[in-house]
Order: C-alpha cells, then sequence, then structure tokens
C-alpha cells in the first residue's frame, strides 16, 4: 500500500487547487458583499510580496497541490498581477508540469490586461456579473461600470481565455427576474453561466435564508424557457451543469447551501495576509506569513500546509443549528 498524498485531509480528500487572494481591495460595492463605504482594509505590510506568495506556492506544489486560483477581493487592482501570474506559472509541481493558473474577477480592467495576463500564462477566467441592466447593476454594485465588465469578457475571449465562465448570484425581488436573460446571453456569446446560491459570507452579516434563492428555483426558472439535462462527471466541481436545449450551450448551478459539495472539497484558501485556510467558512486559520518572515524552512512551511489540512472539518456546517459566520467577509477570505 502507497502512503496517502500529504495533502489529504482526515476524511480522504485529496487537495490539488489553491485559491489565493492576492488584495481584499475592491473597486466594486456590491450590496450582498460590503458596505457602501466599504471594509477596514488590511494594512499594506501584512500583505504578502510577490516573492513571499511564489515561497508559499511552490511549497504547496511540491504537496501535491496542481491548481491556482487568483481572486480577491478584486485580483486586477494588483499592480504586480502581470508579473504574480508569469511566476506562479513558470513554477513546478510536484509531478513537473506547469500548475494552471486562474483567476476570478469583476472584469473591471480586464479589458487593458487580458492579453498581457495570458500570454504570462493564465489560462481561464471567471467573471462575476448578476445583471445584463446598466441601471440595475449600478444600483447593485453602487458603481456604474457595466461597459467596462462586458469590455473586459470580450478581451479575455480575444485573449483565447475561452469558454469565460460567468458567475451571476440572483437575490430575491432583485434580480431573480433576469435568471432567463442571462442564460441566453451566455449560451449566444458561448460563455458558461454559473448561478451560485447567495451564501453567508457578507461584511455586515446581514444574510438571511429566507432571501436566498435556491439551486432547485433557479432550475424551475430556467425550466420555463429551456430544457436542461443534467451532464454527468462532476467530479470536485463546484457546479453541477446542465445542457440547455440540447447543447452544446451549457449553465451551471453552484448550490452550495442546499447541497453542499464538502465531500468532494480539494480546496485550501490562502489570504491575502498569508493566513491558511482550509474552507471557505473556517473559524480558524493557519498562519504561514510569520513563520516566512522569520526564515522557517520550507519543511517547517509545509507542516502548516499538513496540520492545516488535519483540522479540515466533514463540511461547511452552514445547515449545523450552532453555524456561525467566519469572521471575514468574503473580500477578504477570496472566492
Amino acid at each position: 500500500m502507497t502512503d496517502p498524498a500529504p495533502l489529504t485531509d482526515g476524511y480522504g480528500r485529496v487537495h490539488r487547487d489553491l485559491r489565493i487572494s492576492l488584495t481584499d481591495h475592491c473597486n466594486l460595492r456590491c450590496s450582498y458583499c460590503m458596505p457602501a463605504e466599504g471594509v477596514a482594509w488590511l494594512a499594506r505590510d501584512t500583505l504578502l510580496t510577490p516573492a513571499e506568495l511564489m515561497r508559499i506556492v511552490r511549497v504547496g506544489l511540491a504537496l501535491g497541490l496542481e491548481e491556482v486560483r487568483l481572486t480577491g477581493g478584486e485580483p486586477l487592482l494588483r499592480p504586480d498581477i502581470v508579473e504574480i501570474v508569469a511566476r506562479i506559472a513558470a513554477l513546478q509541481t510536484a509531478t513537473g508540469a506547469h500548475p494552471e493558473v486562474s483567476m476570478t474577477t469583476n472584469g473591471i480592467g480586464l479589458a487593458r490586461l487580458a492579453e498581457p495576463l495570458a500570454d504570462a500564462g493564465l489560462t481561464r477566467v471567471n467573471v462575476s456579473l448578476d445583471t445584463l441592466r446598466p441601471d440595475r447593476f449600478a444600483e447593485l454594485t453602487r458603481r456604474d461600470r457595466l461597459p467596462d465588465v462586458l469590455a473586459g469578457i470580450e478581451a479575455a475571449r480575444a485573449a483565447g481565455l475561452a469558454p469565460i465562465k460567468v458567475n451571476a448570484l440572483l437575490m430575491r425581488g432583485v434580480n431573480d427576474d433576469e435568471a432567463v436573460d442571462l442564460v441566453r446571453w451566455a449560451v449566444a456569446e458561448g460563455h458558461e453561466l454559473r448561478f451560485i446560491e447567495h451564501m453567508p459570507l457578507d461584511a455586515g452579516h446581514t444574510w438571511r435564508r429566507e432571501s436566498m434563492i435556491t439551486g432547485a428555483e433557479i432550475l424551475a426558472m430556467l425550466r420555463t424557457a429551456f430544457t436542461v439535462e443534467p451532464v454527468p462527471g462532476r467530479g470536485a466541481a463546484p457546479a453541477e451543469r446542465y445542457l440547455v436545449d440540447g447543447g452544446p450551450g451549457t449553465v451551471g448551478v453552484i448550490a452550495s447551501v442546499t447541497l453542499p459539495f464538502c465531500g468532494a472539497c480539494d480546496r485550501l484558501r490562502l489570504t491575502a495576509d498569508g493566513q491558511l485556510r482550509n474552507c471557505l467558512f473556517a473559524r480558524e486559520e493557519s498562519d504561514l506569513r510569520t513563520p516566512l518572515r522569520a526564515g522557517a524552512s520550507d519543511e517547517e512551511l509545509g507542516s502548516i500546509f499538513t496540520a492545516c489540512l488535519a483540522r479540515k472539518l466533514p463540511g461547511h456546517g452552514i445547515n449545523e443549528p450552532g453555524f456561525l459566520q467566519p469572521q471575514r467577509p468574503m473580500s477578504a477570505i477570496g472566492g
């Protein structure tokens, strides 16, 4: 019998994916994420430098990580974002391959950066977009930037980052009347739209279960206009995918709250200030920044990875009576 992979938790889940928040700053103020005035930002000297990021990623790759997703806040706000992508893409996994480098972004700035990011080694991009209506976009995000997001999506396509995944969050009485329109647009453009259930990760802790639109409700909305048939072979992916009218277009539904997929989770998260998290909803973190800056060896940093995973719970616990939101909001944790 072979030894288990170093990044296997106590429930047999092998971890291959590292989500890195590059900054907690964002140039939108989405109503379901943070208040209009924003939140208290992390101190600049706590943020990991590119060299520190590379060190942590290199240790993780040696332990078995294979994919790196760059997130935020808004990762495109990092002035060194192209350098970071290039340096990660040049690293090697434990098998000698290069890691897959992807990004989740709100799309603002992508029109300018899509081509240099693709040239640097970015392979995929997810863009958050909850509405196609300019007035509603301005109301939801408190910024009039819909043309910039759409231009960014087009630039990503031109740069070869297709197929582009577009993440949408439906809110009851706010934008739930756009479910069908969003799918029609995405299928016509060749993008994969993914609806995400609203999760309790907002800065104001105002999330209420009764206001959340469930994955089942989303599918019911879509079936008023399309035939949607499940695509088999989900694996560790968070989205259940469905063929729209027989394909080739697809739509995804990420039902994180009502149909958790924790049993197949293969992700770790690194915050912009160097804290390792074994779950999006974890209430504790493992500090990598302090030992890194104190001169810790690769072996010592690797032991922090494995100890963090050893404490990973079987699920996020949203549906348990004693559930508490993480102290950090989504903008600080990274998606």
